[in-house]
This record gives structure tokens, C-alpha cells and sequence, in this order.
């Protein structure tokens, strides 16, 4: 059969889901048509195991999107291409997704779902356990589950897989979740298979296959004025989000208004990525390169912890604790306390020695992310230079 590759555009939604997550988690008992038959996948919560502590923080990613939103305009966004394995067909999208489809072989079906949520959104554990209890599996804390994890790789990025085998709560069938999760600067990606157990089996190397073949491409329209999400546009009866306000739009990093800053001369604008509000390349000796990339999330961004961990994973380097991040020193910046992150080891994507300097600065309702990362020496020089930078920055 032949492959044909595909390209979708990134709805807005997602962009400001980071603090819808709270309050939409509607995690009852679903029906997933297929286009065989009138066979159907149904999922239960995860009713049978008790959940995680962190799986309602704020920013955890949510199963379902309220009702009655209208289709947002992805004209300037970022789009996702890739190649559609044989026997995959495309399902509409809805809620969440910016891809949706339906593996089907006779009685037998599986769904197979891409989210993006901003930030860490809870956390790698909190979500994991969620997947573990659809299929009637237990929590596992994260040790255990780091025990599980294979490595993959979404496009040309590392990325974590999960394999987890089971039987639905609802029906006492035998189910498999096949899911990855990419951490990029802003966000966190959720690729995601599930169904019966034999059929999910039998379509990983194809889900693996697919996520190689994913790309993030540049938007093909004009940029849009926000990237966020007008929440008036809720059904009257849904209930109230904690921290938003329900008639103002929700702001993202690229629609942010973009802080006056005294730029170093050695530092010359780079190409823009997804939810950046600004990044900067830097140049050295030989082949030695650094960046800058500055993002910024709406109230915690997610938290202090996941961050500095998703960075530290960027290097192959194992997570802080609370009393790690507490040791961390802090610097003046705006009349706020940043925290600063000096990180060393391997970058995850090129395999070459790095380091990160990274700087958290949480001011007026947001979370300010400075990255500086590249080549260890070139970064050791430049640290003065990003703390100036931040230092410098005059908010709107």
C-alpha cells in the first residue's frame, strides 16, 4: 500500500491550554466510533487505581476539550507533516488534536491521537500514571517509570516512549497504550496509540516509523495577531478555571508583546521557532555556536521544578529534587528574583558535549524562560552577557 505524506496546520487552542488544563478534565467514560462496523473502542477513567498527586496540578494535560468552541484559524502557525503509514486513515479533528487517526482490522480498532499542551504540562509521571490507569495498571512512581522508558525519536528530536499493556476498566478487554512525549522549549507533545492490545502490538514499529517522519514546519501565512484563545467563547454552563479570567483572551509566548532589551553585539537574530518571543545565535572559534531562545507561559509556566528538569534532561542529566531547586541562586531582574540554572553535559540531539545557562524570572501573572545553550566554552563567556540581557529587559 502506498505512503502519502501530510501536512496539518497547529490549532490555536493548544497554544493556551496550559491553563485550561485545570479545569477541563473531563475524564469519563468514552466512545471512540471506527469507521468499521459499528465495533467501538471505549476507555474508562482510571477510577480502579488511585491517582498521582501531581495529576491534577495545574498545566497537566487534559482528555477532553469543553464542548461548543468554535474551530480556531491556524493561518501563520507552525505545521506538522508527516507520513501516513499504510493502513492508517485520518479521522476529523477534534478537542485537542492536531492529528487524529483510526487503525482498523476487522472487529479489531485503534485510535491514535497527537496533543500539544505549553509548558510541562504536570509533568512527564502525572501523565504516564493517567495512560497506566486507562488500561488498569497501577501508579508507578518515577523511578520505576523511568525504568520503563524506551528511547525514541519524534523528527529529529529525542523523545521518551511508553509501553504500557492492560485491560480496559470498563470493558475488561485487553488494551495497549504505545504513547511518546517530546518536551520542546514551550511545549510538550503527546503522540499517542491505543486500543486492542494485539493491533497496537502489531502497528508499533509503524507508530515508531511515523514519529521519525514528523516535521515542524514553518507557518505559510502572516503571522496572527494572538495565538490565544478568547475564553467568553466557553459554554455558559462549563464551569470557572482557576487563574483565568473567562472574558479575556489567553496569551502565549509568541503573542506576547516583546520586552525592550539591551542586545549584545555578538548576538545576531536567528529564525524564529514555535512560541518563541525572541531568539538570538551566537557565533565562535571554529565551529563553537551558542543560542538564545526566550519563551514565555502564562502564570507558573507549568512550575520551577519541571522546567529546570526538562532542561537538565536535554542533557542527559538526571532531575533535581525541590531541595536542589531551593539551592539555586537568584538574581535581580526587574524588581523580581530570577532563578539561575548553570547546567553541563551531552546534548540529547547532537551527541556533543554542552552546557546551559538558563534563567526563570516569573513577573506580573507570567513565567520569563532564558535559555542559553550551545558549545560549553562559548557558553561560560557569554553568561555574563544573558544575565545583562535579562537584567535589561523593560516589560510592557
Amino acid at each position: 500500500m502506498r505512503r502519502s505524506t501530510h501536512s496539518i496546520s497547529l490549532p490555536l487552542a493548544a497554544a493556551a491550554l496550559l491553563a485550561l488544563a485545570a479545569g477541563c478534565d473531563r475524564d469519563n467514560v468514552k466512545v471512540y466510533k471506527v469507521d468499521a462496523g459499528d465495533s467501538a473502542v471505549t476507555t474508562a477513567p482510571p477510577a480502579a487505581v488511585a491517582a498521582p498527586a501531581a495529576a491534577t496540578a495545574p498545566g497537566m494535560m487534559p482528555s477532553t476539550m469543553p464542548e461548543g468552541l468554535p474551530v480556531p484559524d491556524n493561518s501563520g502557525l507552525p505545521k506538522l507533516k508527516y507520513t501516513l503509514p499504510a493502513g492508517w486513515s485520518e479521522k476529523p479533528l477534534t478537542q485537542l488534536r492536531v492529528a487524529s487517526f483510526a487503525i482498523t482490522d476487522g472487529a479489531k480498532a485503534a485510535d491514535v491521537s497527537v496533543i500539544p499542551l505549553g509548558g510541562s504540562a504536570g509533568g512527564d509521571a502525572a501523565n504516564v500514571n493517567r495512560w497506566r490507569g486507562q488500561v488498569g495498571q497501577p501508579v508507578l512512581d518515577e523511578t520505576e517509570l523511568k525504568k520503563s522508558v524506551e528511547a525514541a525519536q519524534i523528527g529529529d528530536q529525542p523523545a521518551d516512549l511508553y509501553d504500557v499493556a492492560g485491560t480496559n476498566p470498563g470493558s475488561g478487554e485487553d488494551e495497549r497504550i504505545v504513547g511518546a512525549i517530546l518536551h520542546t522549549d514551550a511545549n510538550t507533545w503527546y503522540f499517542k496509540m491505543m486500543g486492542d492490545s494485539a493491533l497496537v502490538e502489531k502497528n508499533k514499529p509503524a507508530f515508531v516509523a511515523f514519529l521519525k517522519s514528523v516535521q515542524f514546519q514553518a507557518p505559510t501565512g502572516a503571522a496572527p495577531t494572538g495565538m490565544g484563545m478568547d475564553m467568553s467563547q466557553l459554554p455558559a454552563s462549563h464551569p470557572a478555571i482557576p487563574g483565568m479570567d473567562t472574558a479575556a483572551t489567553a496569551t502565549s509566548a509568541a503573542a506576547a508583546d516583546k520586552p525592550a532589551w539591551t542586545v549584545p553585539p555578538d548576538w545576531k537574530e536567528g529564525e524564529l521557532m514555535q512560541f518563541l518571543v525572541a531568539r538570538y545565535i551566537i557565533a565562535g572559534s571554529g565551529e563553537a555556536s551558542a543560542a538564545v531562545n526566550v519563551s514565555q507561559l502564562d502564570g507558573t509556566g507549568g512550575g520551577l521544578l519541571p522546567n529546570l528538569n526538562r532542561w537538565r534532561s536535554q542533557l542527559g542529566q538526571p532531575a533535581l529534587s525541590d531541595d536542589d531547586a531551593a539551592k539555586l541562586p537568584t538574581i535581580d531582574a526587574t524588581g523580581a528574583k530570577a532563578v539561575v540554572a548553570d547546567f553541563t553535559g551531552t546534548d540529547a540531539r547532537t551527541g556533543k558535549a554542552a552546557r546551559l545557562v538558563g534563567v526563570v524570572l516569573p513577573l506580573n501573572g507570567r513565567t520569563w524562560f532564558y535559555k542559553l545553550m550551545g558549545d560549553p566554552d562559548l557558553v561560560g563567556r557569554q553568561k555574563d552577557a544573558l544575565i545583562q540581557f535579562v537584567q535589561s529587559a523593560k516589560y510592557p
